[in-house]
């Protein structure tokens, strides 16, 4: 296969990395983006490319990222929105004003993507979102409560972060893909990695306790990035889809949902640009 400029954020540990180790191997330039220098730089270390750090919680930084990935690269053919957490029982608002977890996990890639479009659509890119079965299990979108004001909750935050990265997934897609940049999003699988260290979660409880032992590998959950990467988007597997173990899966309810996909888009862009 043709080597692709891959740019993977949360790439410092867990899936990302794993992801980041694996498309190198098979021969792309992967460049790795992740909050800390040190974790960040020794992942880079390994896949023999480049990195940049950024921390998703200062939109600041995720401007000043897009500026040198813009700069650094004229083709980039896939960006694989990574980063995310879960935070904790207290709600928690950025330098910019948002709840933590709406920013880091939605915004701030939403931001990045947003950003990148003119290089993606030239590179004929594909977008890949990391999302969760949080969607499902937790997530409920209200546009008239975005930022988790109305009786905050750890798991109900992140699952709606996670289903607003479907809805801008399908909506991305919609957009562009007859102009040749395309978008997925997929769940990695339940993976034993420090993904979670917000104390007083339901997830905290189960990362940081003796059941973290049959929790899967970052490895294995990396898997349908590394095929969504890989492939060839509309020839290999579908766009604007929701994968579970490199096959098309069912999302929260509210996923499909056009009108809703649109009015998140509107309402995102209204605050980035207010």
């Amino acid at each position: 296969m043709a080597p692709k400029t891959i740019v993977i954020t949360g790439a410092s540990d867990g899936v990302g990395a794993a992801a980041a180790r694996r498309l190198a191997k098979d021969g792309h330039h992967v460049v790795v983006i992740g909050r800390s220098l040190e974790k960040t730089a020794a992942v880079a270390a390994d896949t023999g490319g480049e990195y940049f750090t950024a921390d998703f919680a200062d939109l600041g930084q995720v401007r000043s990222l897009a500026s040198d990935l813009l700069q650094r690269y004229p083709r980039i053919d896939v960006l694989a929105n990574n980063a995310g957490a879960i935070f904790g029982k207290e709600r928690q608002v950025t330098v910019d004003g948002h709840e933590m977890t709406f920013q880091v996990n939605y915004l701030a890639p939403f931001l990045l993507t947003r950003l990148l479009t003119d290089r993606l659509l030239e590179s004929k890119g594909t977008v890949i979102n990391t999302s969760s079965l949080g969607n499902r299990l937790f997530g409920h979108v209200d546009l008239d409560d975005l930022e988790q004001e109305r009786g905050y909750r750890p798991h109900k935050a992140y699952g709606d972060s996670k289903l607003e990265q479907i809805l801008f997934t399908e909506e991305f897609d919609r957009r562009y893909r007859a102009a040749g940049a395309t978008s997925t999003s997929f769940h990695p699988g339940t993976i034993a990695s420090s993904f979670s260290n917000a104390p007083g979660t339901a997830m905290h409880a189960a990362y940081a306790s003796p059941l973290k032992r049959f929790l899967g590998t970052p490895e294995k959950g990396a898997r349908t990035l590394v095929y969504l990467a890989e492939g060839t988007p509309g020839e290999d597997y579908p766009t604007g889809k929701y994968f579970v173990r490199c096959k098309v899966a069912r999302p929260n309810k509210q996923a499909g949902d056009a009108l809703l996909a649109l009015g998140l888009w509107n309402k995102s862009v209204a605050m980035l640009e207010g």
